[in-house]
Order: structure tokens, then C-alpha cells, then sequence
């Protein structure tokens, strides 16, 4: 039938109709409006109904409640400006300046990326690693299409970024070479996150309007259509091997400092085929399993030494015997007699061990409530410092050399040397200008020789009148027949006026104390600091108040602070401890992978573990802010493996420490292989991330057979706790 019609507003007419149709006068706006909301629904419902779930919202052994989740702690109100301190606290607020911005993004010498950073530079394949894990994904294949959203979302992750308030971030210290990675973008997080991305904690001039930035699409960390196939390390490389120090597995020829492979290890560390899970704390500071620590080099030692005793399967360490001949605990009862107002485990906390032999002197302060981290040097061949962490004692792999140790400044109460022979009056007494710096203004070096050497003794004395320390104490021990001397670095700077020879010279102000990673040890004095709003012109409340003591210094941060002390304080204890899953009677060496102001490792105080906390280099600078409340720590580029031995760590701790690395590390990958190096079979890990990022993760975990425990989400956050086992490829 075919319709005609009229002008427009006449009705049309039909031949043969039985009547005339009337158009229908047009619908009102109100209508029109109902009717699009009405499709729009059913389109809605129509296509939720239809839609597949995502795998994003699928984590195995899932929990639909969960302890951890407990209300955030309350803001601190913003700030804009921050106060002054030293050893890179806090730092003078600087002015919004094209030249300062382009420094806060350039640390010199505060940050040295690994050889692969250069996008310039081919990657080398290493001697020593294999590129274990391989992907079926077609390098050419095209990024999927933003979701929906996404860019609303990154859009409120910059805003959230802009409101956070400002911390200390590492400067340059003219060291070294510029890293050319930028600073990492903090996420929106759901508790304690603090930002560190572009244009962090930059002021605005009241009235002035930023100009919006474009937000760029940046691709998962991890792909979810790899697919891992892993092998060995290879041939040479042995069951102790430690990628930035070893030339190869065995251990028999180091780098004198720190030299990373230019590609990152991405193959596991081979296994010890007796390899057993150490005793429970206390019982493994007095006997390990011989075969976790064992090789040609530790036995022909323990041979030699009456301290060490092989007895079957174990290697036991007698609680009398010690380096120094009537034991460790006579050794401490002494130097208490020369020092009295050293005070350990009220005045003095924190303790650096310089040279690691038995550990006893860090066990028998351990019993005073004093922490002590010792530091195993590289040159020594023995590898000690791996016995001392089986031991459960705090441990580290560090060189005395041309750079500065990854500690801050005025870090430790007090700095122990025991026999371990180091030229400190060599090459100008550079390292202990280096001691000088991580000692806090007041802090004792105690340094003791079994034999007495003339030159050395003249020549350290020398240096030390040259840097104004004052010799409080000597004593020649009958009974451990060593001669020890007790040191203090002075509380000010009054005592440097009286110099007839200034040298060394003062430290310029461009020479920042603060910078520790990468960085050059330069040949001069650092000041103490002097205003009370300086970190380390007083000293600590004394211990415990220590760890819950808020200094004024703090300024703004002080609330943050706080309120983070009792945020971890909660988490620990309504869900760390009952909720995961974990043994932890079988804890004790615990790894903080993104520490802020170590109040997961204060939570943890009372219990039998001690945690070693990382701040990584490219995020702000609060490991002083750790150390001032008794705590100890490492700065730490999570893109180079870490300094210590394979199976160091009984539980590893990352908190938001991926999406954090998103911009940076060009083999995300390698974390997780490094993850499995320093963790111990039948170890846990705790991991909070984002679900985008946690679920790929946990498919990794898997293709290396961790085992998952406990997944938990919310929202667009997740948690699990998963356990490595002892599978090897």
C-alpha cells in the first residue's frame, strides 16, 4: 500500500481508506526523556546479564571477609612546606623553580639505575644468568583498547597525587651517573600510600591555576598471555649466589663494590640437595643445618676456629667460645666497665657490626634489647654473614670502598669493629669519614685488635684527632687479651674551631650527607647538626618509648607518622598474625620491601622476629625517620637484586611495591624472580597490590609453585599470602 502525503501540518489521505488519519500532535520534552532513560536501562540490564565476569575479579582460595579490613587512619592535613633536617629527614622548602624541579628529577648520585636502564645501551646477555622465563606473546601484538573509565581513573590518581602532602625526596649529590628513569607515580592506594610521582609536593603561587597534563596509557606490568618456562642459573653458578657481587655462583672471585649485570637475572638459584627449614627461634642462634650454609671454604674455617663446632648434621656455636678468648658476654661486661653511660638497650639501640665473624657480640646484645646489624664484607671469602642470617641475627652484604654504605646519615647509636683489620687511617681516612657520617653526633665507635700494630695504631689515632674524636676509654683485656678503645663523635660543632689544621674540610652544602646509594665517598667533614629542628641535634627518647615517640623535627609529618604507627599496629594484629595463614613460630628474618616509616616493622616489635626495612631509592627519603625510632633498614633499587644470600628471609613484606615500579623497571619480572632468591623454601610472602596487577602475579607465583593460602579482595585492592615451596626446574 502505498502512502502519500499532503503539505506538511494537512492530513495525508488514502485512496480507498474507510477514514482520514490524524497525525498525533509531537511528544513533550518530559517524554522524550522518560523514553531514552527506559532504553537506557534495559540496555543496561541487557548487557550485565550478558557479560562475562572478568578475571580480574577470580583470585583462587578467596575469602568473602577479612580482619585487615578496618577503617583508614585519619588524614594529616596537608603540607606545603617542610621542615629542616638533617641526614635527609626533612629538607627547606625550596622555590617552585624550573631548575629545582629538573634536580629533584635528576639524583645524581643518590640513584644509579642498573646498566640496562640506558635506552641507548644493548643489553648484554650475563655470563652467569640464562633468560629463564619465556612468553608465547607476539611482541608486535597491539596494547587492548582503554577500558571504559580508564582514563576518568588516572585522571583522580593525578588529582589524589597533587593533594598528598609533601616528604623528603632524595637530592643530587653530584656523584655518580644521572639515572634516566623518572620518578616512580604513586597509585591511588587504599591506606597509608604517600605520593612520589612528577611534580611531587611542588607549591602553587596562590591564584594560579596548573595547567592540566595529559594522562598517558601505560601498559599492564605484567602480561596476562605470558607463559613462564624457568630454568637453572647454569652450571657455575652455585647455591650462595648474590648477582651484583658474584662474577659467578661459587663465590670464588667478587667485584670489589657493587656492579650489577647489565641484564637482570631472570634464573632461579639453585637449591642445597640437603637443604632442611632452620630451627624455631631461639634454638637456631645456638645450631644451623650444616648443608643450607655449607661449601669448601666454610669447613676449612670451621676447622680452624674453637667457636665453631661441626657436630654431625649441625654446625653449633657454643655459647661460651667467641673470637676474643672468654667469650662475648665478658667482652660487652668489659666495655660496660669503661663506657658506662653507654646504656645498651635504653641509650644505645641501634648498633652497626662491622665484619662478620660468629655474630656473638649481636647475639649478646640482642639480650639487652639492642639491635645489631652486621655487615658481612665482600673481600671475606668465608661467607659468614649467611651463617649469621641462619642464625636469625641481622645480616647484610656491604663494601668499605670508594662508596658510601646505603645507610643514612646519623643512622647508628653505635659502630663496633672487632678485629677485622681495616685500614681506617688509609687514602686520607676517607672511611672513617664515612663512619663519621652514618654514626649519630654523640655515637661511640668501639674498635678492638687482638694484635697490636704500631703504624696502625699511630695512624688511626691521627685520624681521629683530625676528625675531633675524643678517646673516652682504652683498656687492654687480660682475660680476652685484646686491646679495645671506645671513640665518640662529637655532640656539636664547637670542638672543630679548635683545629690548628683544618683537614679534612668541611662538606660544601652541595655535598649532600644524605645521598647513599651509588655515591661517591668525598674527603670531607660533616657538620653536626645544630637547631633543634634537625634531626640528630638531640638524642632519642630511650628505648622502648623510642619506637612511639614522635620528635617535634617531625613538623607536619609528625601526625602522619602516628597515624601510621597505629594503622600497621591494627593490621597486624587483628590480621597478620591470625588471618593468613602463616606459622610464626617459624618467622624470624622478615623483609620489609617498601617500608615508609617502619610501622609494619614497630607492629611487629613485641614479637620474636626483627625486620629489615627497605626504602627504595626513588621514593621518599624516610629511612631516617626509621632509624630515629629504633629500627634499622637499606636503601634499595628494586630493579637490581638485592645485597644478600639466596634464602636469607623468612617472610617477605610488599606492600603496593609493583605498582610503584610500573614506570621504572624494564623487566618487572625480575622481582619476582628476585623474591625467590632471598626468600627461604617453605617462607612466606605477604602482597598487597592492585587486582589489575595481583592477579598476573599470582599466575606467576603458581609457574614457580608457590602456593597460595589466603586471596582476599575488595573493591579494586587484593591481598594474599602465599608460601614458597621447594620446587626447582
Amino acid at each position: 500500500m502505498t502512502v502519500s502525503r499532503g503539505p506538511p501540518g494537512r492530513p495525508a489521505a488514502s485512496s480507498g481508506c474507510l477514514g482520514c488519519w490524524r497525525r498525533r500532535p509531537p511528544l513533550g520534552f518530559g517524554a522524550k526523556v522518560s523514553i531514552a532513560i527506559a532504553l537506557g536501562l534495559s540496555f543496561a540490564i541487557v548487557w550485565t546479564s550478558l557479560s562475562p565476569t572478568s578475571s580480574s575479579q577470580q583470585i583462587s582460595t578467596e575469602r568473602s571477609s577479612f580482619a585487615a579490613d578496618i577503617v583508614d587512619p585519619p588524614p594529616a592535613p596537608h603540607n606545603h612546606t617542610a621542615t629542616t633536617t638533617s641526614g635527609g629527614g626533612h629538607r627547606k622548602p625550596r622555590p617552585t623553580s624550573s631548575r629545582s624541579h629538573k634536580k629533584r628529577h635528576s639524583p645524581a648520585g643518590s640513584h644509579r639505575p642498573n646498566a640496562t636502564a640506558s635506552p641507548d645501551s644493548t643489553p648484554a646477555k650475563s655470563d652467569h644468568a640464562e633468560p629463564s622465563p619465556t612468553t608465547d606473546q607476539n611482541p608486535a601484538e597491539k596494547q587492548p583498547e582503554p577500558e571504559p573509565g580508564t582514563e576518568l581513573e588516572e585522571e583522580e590518581e593525578q588529582e589524589q597525587e597533587e593533594k598528598e602532602a609533601e616528604l623528603p625526596m632524595p637530592e643530587d649529590s653530584g656523584d655518580g651517573k644521572a639515572p634516566e628513569e623518572e620518578s616512580e607515580k604513586a597509585p591511588e592506594l587504599e591506606l597509608d600510600e604517600l605520593s612520589e610521582g612528577d611534580g611531587y609536593g611542588e607549591e602553587v603561587e596562590e591564584g594560579q591555576k596548573k595547567a592540566p597534563k595529559k594522562i598517558k596509557k601505560q601498559p599492564p606490568l605484567f602480561s596476562s598471555s605470558a607463559h613462564y618456562h624457568w630454568k637453572h642459573c647454569g652450571a657455575k653458578s652455585g647455591h650462595h649466589y648474590i648477582p651484583c657481587w658474584d662474577f659467578d655462583g661459587d663465590g670464588s672471585q667478587r667485584h670489589r663494590e657493587r656492579s650489577c649485570p647489565r641484564s637482570p637475572a631472570t634464573c632461579l638459584v639453585s637449591m642445597p640437595k640437603e637443604y632442611k627449614p632452620p630451627s624455631p627461634w631461639p634454638e637456631r642462634k645456638e645450631k644451623v643445618w650444616y648443608g643450607n650454609v655449607g661449601h669448601p671454604r666454610l669447613s676449612s674455617y670451621v676447622k680452624g676456629h674453637s667457636w665453631l663446632n661441626r657436630t654431625g648434621d649441625y654446625l653449633m656455636f657454643p655459647p661460651d667460645e667467641w673470637e676474643f678468648k672468654g667469650g662475648s658476654r665478658h667482652y660487652v661486661e668489659a666495655i660496660d666497665e669503661m663506657a658506662p653511660d653507654i646504656d645498651w638497650g635504653k641509650n644505645i639501640r641501634v648498633v652497626l657490626d662491622i665484619g662478620c665473624k660468629s655474630a656473638g657480640f649481636g647475639v649478646t646484645l640482642l639480650e639487652k634489647d639492642v639491635i645489631t646489624l652486621s655487615l658481612g664484607l665482600t673481600n671475606d671469602q668465608t661467607d659468614l654473614a649467611q651463617v649469621v642470617l641462619e642464625r636469625g641475627i641481622p645480616a647484610t652484604v656491604g663494601s668499605l670502598g670508594s662508596k658510601r654504605l646505603p645507610f643514612p646519615s646519623g643512622a647508628f647509636d653505635a659502630i663496633h669493629c672487632g678485629d677485622c683489620n681495616i685500614p681506617w687511617h688509609s687514602n686520607g681516612g676517607k672511611l672513617l669519614l664515612e663512619i663519621n657520617r652514618i654514626l649519630r653526633p654523640g655515637g661511640y665507635f668501639i674498635i678492638s685488635s687482638k694484635h697490636g700494630d704500631l703504624e696502625s695504631e699511630e695512624g688511626i689515632s691521627a685520624s681521629m684527632t683530625a676528625i675531633c674524636w675524643n678517646v673516652i676509654a682504652y683498656n687492654s683485656d687480660d682475660v680476652s687479651e685484646a686491646g679495645v678503645k671506645i671513640f665518640q663523635r662529637p655532640p656539636s660543632n664547637d670542638v672543630y674551631d679548635l683545629r690548628a689544621k683544618k683537614d679534612p674540610p668541611f662538606c660544601k652544602e652541595d655535598q649532600n650527607k644524605a645521598p647513599a646509594w651509588y655515591t661517591l665517598i668525598r674527603h670531607c667533614l660533616h657538620k653536626a647538626p645544630v637547631g633543634i629542628e634537625e634531626r640528630g641535634s638531640e638524642w632519642p627518647e630511650e628505648w622502648p618509648k623510642r619506637i612511639e615517640t614522635f620528635p617535634e623535627w617531625l613538623g607536619d609529618l609528625q601526625t602522619r607518622v602516628e597515624a601510621d604507627h597505629k594503622h600497621w599496629k591494627a593490621v597486624v594484629e587483628k590480621s597478620y598474625l591470625d588471618g593468613l595463614g602463616i606459622d610464626w613460630s617459624n618467622i624470624r628474618n622478615v623483609l620489609d620491601m617498601r617500608a615508609v616509616f617502619g610501622g609494619f616493622a614497630a607492629a611487629l616489635a613485641s614479637e620474636k622476629v626483627w625486620v629489615m626495612n627497605v626504602v627504595p631509592v626513588h621514593a621518599p627519603d624516610t629511612l631516617p625517620i626509621i632509624y630515629e625510632r629504633g629500627l634499622i633498614g637499606v636503601y634499595h633499587d628494586w630493579c637490581e637484586p638485592f645485597s644478600t644470600y639466596p634464602r636469607s628471609y623468612d617472610l617477605l613484606h610488599a606492600d603496593h611495591l609493583f605498582s610503584r615500579l610500573k614506570n621504572r623497571c624494564k623487566q618487572p619480572v625480575s622481582i619476582v624472580v628476585e623474591m625467590d632468591r632471598i626468600l627461604r623454601p617453605g617462607g612466606w610472602a605477604i602482597i598487597r597490590e592492585k587486582l589489575e596487577i595481583l592477579d598476573p602475579l599470582e599466575k606467576i607465583l603458581k609457574s614457580l609453585h608457590w602456593e597460595t593460602v589466603m586471596a582476599f579482595r575488595k573493591d579494586k585492592e587484593g591481598i594474599m599470602s602465599v608460601k614458597k615451596t621447594t620446587w626447582r626446574p
